[in-house]
């Protein structure tokens, strides 16, 4: 719904005409007057803080009332004057019992001095000095999190070679990394008996199961004195399941016990499991039998096998046995935990100290254009991860945290630190994150911090699979790994009195995101406030020049290289090339390359308008995919998402549009009727001068195996239909 409405034209037609009741429509038109009349005066944004501060909108209200109330709201707002539409704004009372806030309330005054005044008015000079004193900010931060060395760092950042753009973090440190998140603490307060991790399997939604943090250290220690037993300190050793916690023990164990874990997504075909394990040199893998999904078991150690590892340990699905024939050389889980049961304390394990730089985990980028990038995690990237959901989603003890996701992408083990490092309860569900029992679980657990991704949130609203649902313990929503949609945020946002939507965006080689959503900060849909803390950076014209940080500006984002927790190296191509060649420098160092195009709005917001190699120039003019696909995803009430892009013709030329088109399920439609609808939204919206050429109906958009959108393959569709048109 795009309404041209202002709120104060909204009647009670339009109520009833968006799904309630003629009798339901006069007490929520009632109530929706005093709200707009207490701040009819004030502005759009006022209207909208004043319409959510008295619950006007309910989580069970049709999702036609809430696209009514909130687009008729800002239904003239001037987002290039004013900047984008606000719908989440902190009270002070939140932001100085927030992790970081708090953190202000003490340092800020000292740091800043008398220019300090309350986490939310200075929070932005708070950040710029994060940036600029990195081995200040990072003193604090790390000392919120239960880090046990075996030896002190000599100090926090040493910059004195000029060789490492990042510096030298923590020199001199060594520790386990794995036994900061098993050991009790009293900051945070985690204690033995806390819920370590609760989580429920797909076949059975009525049963919770729970584990304590001492169950957790047990089972991860046994496992660690099996892996003794089976393998040399140092080998580099696979997990290729669904993040389970029989995964999450495994992951835990390996690095205590001085192991390198390789990341594999339990999605991949053989060939890619075979080439993440060559890559590695990975001595050994686990893996289930089984994938259980939406009641049907689908294969994964026949894709392993094919894959041809040396060795696999193989976890039933169900049951305690394996369902399936194993190799002479693999092992169930049952015989391999056997081989330990003789040992006086299976349950005891003295962990591996280890040089902070030390290789924990080897992920790999998603490999859409040749062999993936091999990115070694060391002890610095689960400190960088986890204190980002400390600062940026006040994740703390007594949290329940979600995140559906897989050890072999970077949300897996993120999602794990963050949970481990700062006492959060780590949910998982044994099943498809798709339909209602993952919803159901998600209610039944208790979850307070529920991560999505655009494409999980999108089907969700398509399907109303959620609908009847209680999520209102949530406190904040988090979202990652591709551009979100303003209404499926909406959806998403209302299913908790508008909790706010905590945008993400970073990168496995930076263990974190380098923009994000603040809880110090108002925030928008499918808007970043602010760069992640101690992280700077500036957005470079097409000559490389930076522009001004308070100027609105398009173009592509070169980060400062003091980075925590980024890499310094790749197994398997060079580190300088990809990362920082060609870069310009600034302030005497040379930026650090990631590849997004970044537009900074009005007001300082941030929206990621794609990959360098999405953008386009139409007409002379450089535009981006996501944006004009924001555009058309709302033209039509058929249309479930869109795919914007641009192609050269066959005897050259200027650049053509294309849209691709995936319609809701019970709905048709017919290209030419779209390409004109497309054509005028974009025209009203973006430019005039911007006309689409082609628009194709396909039935669903070819994506990686982390859920990003692959325009490269559509592109190529409609450069090899232009080359067939053309010789016809």
């Amino acid at each position: 719904m795009d309404t041209k409405k202002s709120i104060a034209e909204v009647g009670l037609d339009d109520i009833v005409n968006a799904g309630l009741s003629v009798e339901e429509a006069r007490q929520f038109y009632s109530v929706l007057k005093e709200a707009i009349g207490a701040a009819a005066s004030s502005g759009p944004r006022e209207v909208w803080r004043e319409v959510v501060g008295r619950r006007v909108l309910k989580p069970w209200h049709p999702h036609r009332i809430h696209q009514l109330v909130y687009y008729s709201v800002y239904a003239h707002l001037d987002a290039s004057i004013k900047g984008p539409p606000l719908y989440w704004f902190p009270s002070l009372y939140q932001a100085k019992r927030s992790n970081l806030g708090s953190a202000m309330e003490i340092h800020g005054p000292k740091l800043l001095g008398t220019s300090y005044k309350d986490p939310i008015t200075s929070f932005s000079l708070f950040h710029k000095f994060s940036v600029q004193h990195p081995e200040v900010y990072w003193s604090i931060a790390l000392k919120e999190l239960p880090l046990v060395f075996r030896e002190e760092p000599r100090c926090i950042l040493d910059t004195s070679d000029k060789s490492k753009h990042g510096g030298t973090w923590l020199p001199g440190a060594v520790l386990n990394i794995a036994e900061c998140c098993l050991l009790p603490s009293s900051h945070p307060r985690k204690g033995d008996d806390n819920v370590a991790i609760v989580w429920r399997d797909e076949s059975d939604d009525s049963i919770l199961n729970h584990m304590t943090l001492k169950e957790v250290r047990e089972q991860v220690m046994l496992v660690a004195n099996a892996l003794d037993a089976m393998f040399t300190k140092g080998d580099a050793i696979a997990i290729d399941m669904p993040m389970t916690v029989s995964a999450v023990i495994i992951y835990l164990a390996i690095v205590l016990a001085g192991f390198v874990v390789v990341s594999i997504a339990d999605s991949f075909a053989p060939k890619e499991i075979a080439t993440r394990l060559r890559v590695s040199n990975a001595k050994g893998i686990f893996t289930q039998d089984f994938i259980l999904r939406g009641g049907r078991k689908f294969p994964l150690y026949s894709r392993v096998v094919e894959a041809n590892p040396c060795k696999a340990i193989v976890i039933p699905v169900i049951g305690d046995n394996v369902g399936i024939q194993l190799r002479k050389q693999d092992v169930s889980w049952k015989e391999f935990l056997s081989s330990v049961s003789h040992l006086p304390r299976p349950n005891f394990y003295s962990p591996v100290y280890q040089p902070v730089d030390a290789i924990t985990n080897i992920l790999f980028s998603s490999g859409t254009t040749g062999e993936p990038k091999a990115i070694v995690w060391t002890q610095l990237s689960p400190m960088r991860c986890a204190s980002e959901a400390w600062s940026q989603i006040d994740a703390r003890v007594g949290d329940v945290y979600c995140w559906p996701t897989n050890l072999g992408w970077v949300m897996g083990p993120i999602l794990l630190y963050s949970c481990f490092l700062t006492g959060a309860t780590l949910a998982l569900f044994h099943g498809s994150p798709l339909g209602r029992g993952f919803g159901k679980f998600v209610q039944d657990a208790g979850v307070t911090v529920l991560g999505t991704v655009p494409s999980l949130v999108k089907a969700w609203k398509s399907t109303d699979c959620m609908e009847g649902l209680n999520w209102t313990k949530i406190k904040t929503f988090c979202s990652t790994g591709e551009a979100s949609n303003v209404d499926d945020d909406l959806w998403l946002s209302s299913k908790s009195y508008y909790s706010p939507i905590i945008e993400c965006c970073g990168g496995t080689e930076l263990a974190s995101s380098y923009i994000q959503g603040s809880l110090l900060q108002p925030q928008a849909f499918g808007a970043f406030s602010s760069a992640s803390m101690a992280t700077g950076f500036v957005i470079l014209d097409e000559t490389g020049v930076p522009y001004p940080d308070d100027q609105p500006c398009v173009g592509e984002v070169g980060l400062f290289p003091i980075y925590l927790g980024a890499t310094d190296r790749l197994l398997n191509a060079d580190h300088e090339d990809i990362y920082f060649k060609g870069m310009p420098s600034f302030n005497g160092r040379p930026l650090r390359r990631h590849g997004d195009i970044l537009k900074r709005t009005v007001g300082g917001y941030f929206i990621v308008q794609g990959r360098a190699d999405d953008t386009m120039n139409l007409g002379g003019i450089k535009t981006s995919s996501i944006e004009i696909e924001r555009v058309c995803d709302r033209a039509d009430e058929s249309i479930m998402e869109t795919a914007a892009v641009s192609v050269s013709p066959v005897n050259g030329g200027p650049e053509l549009l294309a849209i691709f088109v995936v319609l809701k399920k019970g709905f048709t439609g017919e290209p030419d009727k779209l390409k004109t609808k497309f054509s005028k939204t974009i025209q009203s919206n973006l430019n005039p001068l911007f006309k689409v050429s082609f628009v194709k109906i396909v039935p669903e958009f070819p994506r990686t195996a982390s859920n990003k959108l692959l325009r490269r393959v559509l592109r190529d569709q409609i450069k090899h239909e232009l080359s067939v048109r053309s010789k016809i």
